[in-house]
């Protein structure tokens, strides 16, 4: 008995027709935490059917979400509602993923990488690293 009320009261989480996109995003493991997903929300990386959203708004199924984070798009669409973080093969069944392939991981290292037993970088090496990046000097003064 105490089983099936517990899979009726799951069952209906998911059908509840709408659920909290921050939630959801955190639910299906997308982020790490509902806080994470809550800060994107608020820093307009998170756009549902293309408009940016906050962390109440509601998705549904259907409801195409777009997600910047942890350096790459993830573009989803919602086929199950969940409201709580389920296991990762159930949480996958969760949503259809329409994501551009993450970029190769060779490129994103090869940039500063310095040769083992170089030791430290000197004030012009870190000058050029900082120019590459393009990130301006830390120290205050003016240039020109």
């Amino acid at each position: 008995m105490g089983q099936q009320n517990l899979q009726k009261n799951h069952e209906s989480n998911e059908t509840a027709g709408s659920v909290r996109v921050d939630s959801w995003i955190w639910s299906v493991r997308l982020t790490r935490s509902r806080s994470m997903a809550a800060t994107a929300c608020k820093a307009g990386h998170v756009k549902v059917n293309g408009e940016r959203v906050k962390p109440a708004q509601t998705v549904k199924v259907g409801d195409e979400v777009r997600l910047f984070h942890a350096g790459r798009e993830r573009v989803v669409v919602v086929s199950r509602l969940l409201a709580k973080r389920v296991g990762a093969p159930v949480a996958a069944e969760a949503y259809v993923d329409n994501s551009p392939p993450p970029p190769p991981r060779a490129d994103a290292l090869a940039i500063g990488v310095r040769d083992r037993g170089a030791g430290r970088p000197t004030k012009r090496d870190r000058r050029e690293l900082e120019r590459l990046h393009g990130r301006r000097g830390s120290q205050g003064h003016a240039q020109g």
